[in-house]
C-alpha cells in the first residue's frame, strides 16, 4: 500500500500523505474506504504512530480523509479529493508566481511559458 523511502529528502509523514493521496485520486481508494489505524499502519510500517497521525491529521485538513471518534479514518469522495488537490496545486501555484514576479520575471513571459506548456 504505502512504501516510504527512508533516503528521501521529504519527512516520512509527506511520503505517508502523499502515498495516500495518489492512492485515493487514482482511485484505488474508493470513498468511503476505512484506512488502517494509526497503530496499525505505523506497526506494519515500523515507524513511530505519531508520525501516522500526523500525516493523516494533513490529510483531513487537505479534504481526502475524514476521522470519525471511534470509528477510525475513511477515504472522501473522490470528487472532494480531487478539489482538495486542485485547491492545493493553486495555491502552491500562486505562492511560486509571486516568487518569479519578486525576482523580475513579468506576468507576460510566465503566461507564455505557460502557453508553451500547453503545446507540448
Amino acid at each position: 500500500m504505502i512504501h516510504i523511502n527512508f533516503r528521501d529528502a521529504r519527512p516520512i509523514y509527506e511520503q505517508v500523505k502523499d502515498g495516500f493521496c495518489q492512492l485515493i485520486l487514482s482511485g484505488a481508494l474508493p470513498p468511503n474506504y476505512k484506512l488502517p489505524s494509526v497503530r496499525e499502519l505505523a506497526s506494519s510500517l515500523t515507524i513511530n504512530p505519531n508520525t501516522i497521525q500526523r500525516a493523516y491529521r494533513a490529510l483531513e485538513q487537505e479534504g481526502y480523509i475524514v476521522s470519525v471518534p471511534g470509528k477510525g479514518s475513511f477515504v472522501c469522495d473522490g470528487d472532494q479529493a480531487a478539489r482538495a488537490r486542485r485547491q492545493e496545486l493553486l495555491e502552491r501555484f500562486n505562492k511560486l508566481v509571486g516568487e518569479m514576479e519578486q525576482l523580475g520575471i513579468p506576468r507576460r513571459q510566465l503566461m507564455d511559458i505557460l502557453k508553451e506548456g500547453e503545446n507540448q
